[in-house]
Parts: C-alpha cells; sequence; structure tokens
C-alpha cells in the first residue's frame, strides 16, 4: 500500500547521501519532497503541515548538524516522526478482570467488519481464549449465514438465535450474548454489528442501543483503508456519534496510497490496533507503529518475519532438523518438502522478502516471484514413493517419466528439482562438517585444504612436456596465461580465487548493499 511513498522518500534521501553537512537550502528541498511525497500518499493537510514542521525544526537543530553522518540522521528522525503520527507505540485489548471481555465492532457496510470478526476470534483463539462471534447484523441479506461460515473456518463457536435479513431486534441478541457466554464458558465475546452505506440516524441510534446493552470492553472501529480520506471523515463521525477505543484496518495489502492510516491516529486521536492484510483468515496481525515505519522507509520488518517463522515452523520438526545437521545424518526429499510447506505458511514469498531490509529497490524482481513454483515443487515431491524420496539416487530415466506424469509437469522440471535437491544436500553435509556455509570466506566453510591446490589453478607446465612440439607450445602458452592470471597482469575469471587457499579470498564488496543491511552484516 505505501508503495509509492516509499520510493519517493527513498529518491529524496538517496540525493543527500555523500554529504558531510547540509546547508538549510538541502534541508527545505528535502522537506518540500517530503510535503509532496505525503499528499501524494494522500495524507491529510493538517497532518502533513505538522508532520514537515516538525522534521524541518529538528533537521535544522544540533541533532543534525553535528552528527557525523546528516542524512542518516535525518531519516532518523523522518522514521521517528512517522512513528509518532501512527500512534507511538502498540496498543492492545483491554481484557475484564471479571466476566466475559466485550469487543463490539462497528463501522460502515462493505469495510469488512464480518470477514474481520472471524479474523480478530481466530487470532485470539491462538493466544489461548476461547472467543464467541454473535451475530448482531440482521439488517444486511445473508449476513447471519456468513458469519456462521467465517466461525467455522475459524473454528470458533457463533451465537446466531435470529435469522437475519431484517428479522430480529439485535439489542436483544447481544444481551442474551453475554448472558450465553457465561453460562459456557467463553472469556471474550465479539459482537458483529450491521452497518450503513453512509452515516445515518438510524444507525448510530442502533449502535448506541446495542452498545449500551451490553456495556463493551473495546469499540472498536473497522475502516477500509482503500476509500482514503473518507476514512478519517467516518472515524470522526463515528466517534462523535457512539465513540470507540480503536480502529482496525482492513484491506492494507491493497494497492490504495495508504493515506488514511497515516492521517487517522493525528485526526481521531485514537489508535489503530489492528490490520487486516490479506483475504485469509491468518493474514491479521497487531499493528506496530515503529514496524509500519520501517516498511514506508524500507527499512524490513524482520520482527514481523520472526513471528511468522515461530507460527509456521514447528518446534520439533525445527529441532529435528538442526540434529541431522550436526549429526551428518543426510537432508532428505521428505525434509525438503516440509520446509517448503513449512515456508507456505508464512504467506507470499514476495511478501516474505519484501520484509528484509533494502528490498525497496528490488519490486520488480519480488513482484515476478510466483508462488506456484511452490506448489508444482510440491507435486513432484508428492509423486515420488517413499524410497524415491529418501535416495533421490534411484531415480532412473522411467521413475522419473512416471513422477512428471504424476506431477502434472515436464521431466526437465523432474531433473531440475533434483538437481537443485543435490546442491542443497551437499551444503548441508558441508555445514554438518565444518560449522557454516561452503565456500563462504570466514564463515566456518567444512574441511580445510591440506596444501592441495584446486584442479582448475594446477599448472600444467608441472607436468612431462609432451614429445610433440605443438603440444608443447601449446603447454607452455597455457603456462604463461595462467601465471599472468595469477600475478593480476592479465584478466582472469571474475569470480576466480587469486590462489587456491581460502584464507586469501577476496571478501565480497558490499558497497552495494543498503545502508540498513550493512550494519546487519558488520
Amino acid at each position: 500500500m505505501f508503495g509509492s511513498l516509499s520510493d519517493r522518500l527513498a529518491a529524496t534521501f538517496k540525493g543527500l547521501r555523500g554529504k558531510g553537512r547540509l546547508s538549510e537550502a538541502d534541508i527545505d528541498a528535502t522537506v518540500r519532497e517530503i510535503r509532496t511525497a505525503l499528499l501524494e500518499a494522500d495524507v491529510a493537510l493538517p497532518v502533513v503541515r505538522a508532520f514537515t514542521a516538525r522534521v524541518k525544526e529538528r533537521a535544522l537543530s544540533a541533532e543534525v548538524s553535528g552528527a557525523l553522518n546528516p542524512a542518516q540522521q535525518v531519516v532518523k528522525i523522518v522514521h521517528g516522526e512517522l512513528v509518532e503520527i501512527l500512534g507511538g507505540q502498540t496498543r492492545q485489548i483491554q481484557f475484564a478482570k471479571t466476566g466475559p471481555t466485550i469487543i463490539l465492532l462497528a463501522g460502515l457496510q462493505g469495510a469488512g467488519k464480518t470477514t474481520l470478526a472471524g479474523k480478530l476470534a481466530a487470532h485470539l483463539k491462538n493466544d489461548g481464549h476461547t472467543p464467541l462471534l454473535v451475530a448482531a447484523d440482521l439488517q444486511r441479506p445473508n449476513a447471519v449465514d456468513q458469519l456462521k461460515v467465517v466461525g467455522e473456518r475459524a473454528g470458533v463457536p457463533v451465537f446466531a438465535p435470529e435469522p437475519g435479513n431484517g428479522v430480529g431486534d439485535p439489542v436483544r441478541v447481544a444481551r442474551d450474548a453475554r448472558t450465553h457466554a457465561q453460562t459456557a464458558l467463553h472469556d471474550v465475546v465479539i459482537v458483529d454489528t450491521a452497518g450503513r452505506l453512509a452515516i445515518d440516524t438510524e444507525l448510530m441510534d442502533q449502535l448506541r442501543k446495542v452498545r449500551d446493552a451490553v456495556q463493551p470492553d473495546n469499540v472498536l472501529l473497522v475502516v477500509d483503508a482503500m476509500i482514503g480520506q473518507d476514512a478519517v471523515t467516518t472515524a470522526e463521525q463515528f466517534g462523535e456519534h457512539v465513540g470507540f477505543d480503536g480502529v482496525v484496518l482492513t484491506k492494507l495489502d491493497g494497492d490504495a496510497r495508504g493515506g488514511a492510516a497515516l492521517s487517522i491516529v493525528t485526526v481521531t486521536g485514537k489508535p489503530i490496533m489492528f490490520a487486516s492484510v490479506g483475504e485469509k483468515l491468518d493474514e491479521f496481525e497487531a499493528f506496530h507503529p515503529d514496524r509500519m515505519a520501517n516498511r514506508i522507509l524500507d527499512m524490513g520488518d524482520v520482527l514481523t518475519l520472526i513471528e511468522q517463522a515461530e507460527r509456521a515452523f514447528d518446534a520439533e520438526q525445527a529441532e529435528k532438523m538442526a540434529r541431522k545437521v550436526q549429526t551428518g545424518e543426510d537432508f532428505t526429499l521428505e525434509d525438503f518438502l516440509e520446509q517448503m510447506q513449512s515456508i507456505k505458511k508464512m504467506g507470499s514469498l514476495g511478501k516474505i522478502l519484501g520484509m528484509l531490509p533494502g528490498m525497496g529497490e528490488m519490486k520488480e524482481q519480488l513482484d515476478q516471484v510466483d508462488d506456484r513454483e511452490l506448489d508444482r515443487v510440491s507435486a513432484i515431491i508428492q509423486s515420488m514413493t517413499p524410497a524415491e524420496r529418501q535416495d533421490p539416487k534411484i531415480l532412473n530415466a522411467s521413475r522419473r517419466t512416471r513422477i512428471a506424469r504424476g506431477s502434472g509437469t515436464q521431466v526437465s522440471d523432474v531433473n531440475g528439482l533434483i538437481e537443485r535437491f543435490g546442491e542443497a544436500q551437499k551444503m548441508m553435509r558441508q555445514m554438518g562438517k565444518g560449522g557454516g556455509m561452503p565456500g563462504m570466506p570466514g564463515m566456518g566453510g567444512g574441511k580445510k585444504s591440506k596444501g592441495k591446490m584446486p584442479k582448475q589453478n594446477v599448472r600444467k607446465g608441472k607436468k612431462g612436456k609432451s614429445g610433440n612440439p605443438a603440444k608443447r607450445a601449446a603447454q607452455e602458452s597455457g603456462v604463461r596465461a595462467e601465471g599472468a592470471s595469477l600475478d593480476g597482469s592479465a584478466g582472469g575469471s571474475a569470480g576466480g580465487s587469486p590462489s587456491g587457499s581460502s584464507d586469501q579470498m577476496t571478501p565480497p564488496d558490499l558497497s552495494q548493499l543498503p545502508d540498513e543491511l550493512k550494519k546487519l552484516l558488520s
């Protein structure tokens, strides 16, 4: 969602790099570019004015003029101000000390309240709670049935005593739901209420009655992040007539400009508590202002990536894989399949890679990542017998043809997978022997050479000279060419090592890496 804003800010900061000092003109130009970027991202004008004024004031202060790297100090200032307008700190749901915690969802029709109710219920269930969904939207056609389907997918019970479609009293349903939750020992009750296409008196009156009937501990306003500044106007109206404790942004994975997320906290004074980042039930997360600021400034979101990995990867499976590496046991296609299935649970590959620092400059490559490749690889492995997965060496031509037919792929796809798996298997063996990645200097890459030079670096001149004059001349010219390459006077292989010793390898050039990634590697 913040792609265009990230690109504009990255281009702005790029112009500051390499400057030992920043003049007032430099800061004015930078602030002007930031203002333009925020306005293009549909951020509210009062928010833009306040934001740029604070950035300029701090950029002209001693904290920048006395900094060793003024450009990085400006980025730090912008990051800090972004965190502030996004809410400052992460806000959590307030749980009741006694009785069930009541969460009332409010919002306009089409904002995604019903789906959001299921996502929030699944999120709380994963945290060890026993939520109950309440179908109090009795106006929209099939809203009750939709909530039942969502609840079934989330594995959460639904309290729906009325059929809906204009039949039933939502106030009575909400009141009875609290009693039912106490009897059935549900510690959280999530009430899905009706919405309208626009704010009107009838909607507000009904919401106030439901609110007064259940006395909710949390009122969450569900806002569609793709409607731009209308989202801010909607939040103001709900805050004035009903009141709410926090905002939930839906459709944050869309291609809108994202100004609502940067405006709504400042305008309403209420925090953003959750964000829906996809259509699936698990594509829902707590809103962290600092992490969102990192994403906007292309600093990555490693903490969220780690949290997703912890949820996706089974601890027992990870321990088993670690033992295999330590003992030198062979990495099998069965292990390969398990690892891929765990990665798929984390979501889109492009989204996962996009959480790494500095990936903003590789958006085109990330957009081309095909998640279906994992499905094709899984189909190939699942078309093998258990014996073939344990020992790919038995895969002869007829077996590979059978696997290709069974997986709906080509024999070349099977061959390519086996070849890539062979390389992965070698890497795992090398890590088990030496405790590091093979071929990487300073990483403990396997056993050290006992003085033997690699074949490509052994001079042919050390062999006996051929009796054939033509061959002898070719040998001598080869020795001269190799000697020139080794002492640097002539070109050689661009990635070649100047000698057989890994200790003399030239370290990789990190100058082209993003600054934040350099810090991680330094």
